[in-house]
């Protein structure tokens, strides 16, 4: 039997609820299969530990996470602390730390939901947004010279590299090579970013000439806003800056009905370090404690994670008992227009992966 070790990190707010939800649906996943089981170890980083510590988590942290499998993450995001230290302090620390340069983001309607593009059939509306991770707009390159007098100026300097744009293209064409459709689109703002764009568009042609089988083209990102509402079947894959594609992820989990549905992986695709799968909505604290998070974006992500390792009948099983539940608009949260608990989401997810498992039994 093989056994997997995942770090939990709940860090803020709901993700101290959805977290251990995802927990128990891995839980229900290995009771109902011998073949494989988990090895959980939480880490109680974030804004609490923040205020105890002064840091959002441990200097050596890293070294806790290094020999996992993998890392189901939260969120990070608290009310009473400057986003940046949160971000900076514990999410894209362990991102760039084990620099996790893909970050990929499913996005389609699920069974059960209603989205709000009326014309948009679910068949239009099957994305896969790769996101660059590690450089770009959140290199973390600039700084505050004057502070608080009138002369004061701030920088952020976007920083691409053409190892870093190489890599990021090729994965995403590699990625659009393995969907039927084997398409992709490449976000640009090289019309007004004249030097870093530009190379970005320069090594986008180089590497689609390694895929030939590869429909492409190349959208701007104010253009490609209007094209995923107007035009939605028109895409498929897409790559985009670490900026870029952070806002357009977060259009797209609207677009597809919410973004308590949406789940992200943070990859390191050479298999280095351990991979981090999160849900994308945030520490939403105006709803923290009340059960009502959406745990779906989490147990996606939990998805994700399976695939990640090699479990992909695992990973199925999830998938079904997913939309077999949103399917069911009694279950549905708050978010999605229903008055269902996280508790009552996360029961019905297992319930269902168990009963999956004795109608297997049966036909064996």
């Amino acid at each position: 039997m093989k056994t997997y070790r995942i770090a939990t990190i709940p860090g803020d707010g709901i993700g101290k609820e959805v977290i251990p939800a995802g927990r128990q649906v891995l839980e229900a996943l290995a009771k109902a299969d011998p073949a494989f089981a988990f090895e959980f170890e939480d880490f109680d980083w974030g804004g609490d530990y923040y205020r105890k510590h002064g840091v959002m988590m441990p200097e050596r942290g890293l070294d806790s996470l290094r020999e996992k499998d993998a890392i189901l993450f939260g969120s990070a995001g608290d009310p009473d602390i400057p986003d940046h230290i949160t971000l900076w302090g514990l999410r894209l620390k362990i991102c760039q730390g084990f620099d996790q340069y893909a970050n990929v983001r499913p996005t389609r309607i699920l069974p059960g939901i209603d989205a709000p593009l009326k014309r948009c059939k679910p068949a239009d509306l099957d994305w896969i947004i790769v996101r660059e991770n590690s450089e770009g707009e959140y290199s973390g390159v600039g700084g505050r010279v004057h502070q608080g007098h009138p002369i004061e100026a701030a920088t952020d300097v976007s920083i691409m590299t053409r190892a870093g744009v190489e890599r990021i293209m090729r994965f995403a064409f590699r990625l659009a090579q393995s969907r039927p459709r084997k398409l992709l689109t490449v976000i640009t703002k090289s019309n007004a970013q004249r030097h870093a764009m530009v190379m970005w568009d320069q090594i986008a042609l180089e590497i689609s000439k390694e895929f030939p089988d590869v429909q492409w083209d190349k959208e701007l990102v104010d253009a490609a806003t209007a094209r995923m509402v107007n035009r939605p079947a028109t895409l498929d894959t897409i790559v985009a800056t670490n900026l870029h594609a952070d806002i357009l992820s977060d259009l797209a989990a609207a677009l597809a009905g919410s973004l308590g549905i949406a789940p992200t992986g943070n990859i390191d695709p050479e298999r280095r370090y351990p991979s981090m799968f999160e849900p994308i909505h945030g520490s939403a604290f105006d709803i923290m404690g009340k059960g009502l998070a959406n745990p779906v974006g989490t147990f996606w992500s939990v998805v994700m994670l399976l695939e990640h390792l090699g479990e992909r009948e695992a990973a199925k099983r999830v998938m079904q008992a997913i939309e077999t539940i949103t399917a069911d608009t009694s279950l549905h949260t708050g978010d999605l227009g229903g008055t269902a608990t996280t508790a009552q989401v996360t029961a019905a997810v297992c319930a269902q992966l168990a009963k999956a498992t004795v109608a297997a039994s049966r036909a064996a």
